[in-house]
């Protein structure tokens, strides 16, 4: 068995402002990020090293996450687009997505768009958890047990759906084929 030492024995590498611009050149390319995430990055970076510049180190993360954001690398606005769009298709309700922007440090101001764009995909979103997760009108048979109809409103909450979305799914019963179409056509699916 490998002889490993307590992280606080660990011989810290020194960091500077220059190795915390690679660092956070390398990350934004490797990554899609938010300008907090990239400061926590960094931040945690610091906390992890030796530092070893004259300027502070809380400071040169955030000089170093200004320059992203003037190179471009950095946009909040574009990510909570890319983002928001990206859980809607997954099938995540409004709540949750809002939740999630909300973790990734975007301010109300970058994130209000995305939120309202997945706003008008709710229906859809729902519909889509709805079929990858087999529930209502995409159950290979209909459920009678009151406590596994909980489950799934319990799942389509968990996922930032409404209740009263989730209950206007799940009453559609798998054979109805003109509620699906109905559901299906003010969702725009095909």
């Amino acid at each position: 068995m490998a002889n490993r030492r307590a992280s606080s024995d660990r011989f810290k590498r020194p960091l500077g402002a220059a190795k915390l611009d690679e660092l956070a050149l390398a990350y934004v390319a490797r990554f899609a990020t938010s300008r907090a995430k990239l400061t926590r990055y960094l931040s945690r970076k610091v906390r992890e090293s030796e530092w070893v510049d004259d300027r502070d180190a809380m400071e040169a993360c955030e000089a170093v996450a200004d320059r992203m954001e003037r190179l471009q690398f950095l946009d909040d606005r574009q990510y909570a687009a890319m983002r928001a769009g990206a859980m809607t298709r997954r099938g995540l309700g409004v709540r949750r997505v809002r939740a999630q922007l909300h973790v990734d440090g975007i301010a109300f101001d970058d994130s209000a768009e995305a939120i309202e764009a997945a706003g008008r995909e709710a229906v859809a979103a729902a519909v889509g958890f709805a079929r990858r997760r087999r529930f209502g009108p995409f159950a290979v048979r209909a459920i009678d047990d009151p406590k596994q109809r909980e489950r799934q409103v319990a799942a389509f909450a968990r996922a930032g759906h409404s209740l009263a979305m989730a209950h206007r799914i799940l009453a559609i019963l798998p054979d109805d084929t003109a509620a699906l179409a109905a559901l299906d056509e003010e969702a725009g699916v095909d």
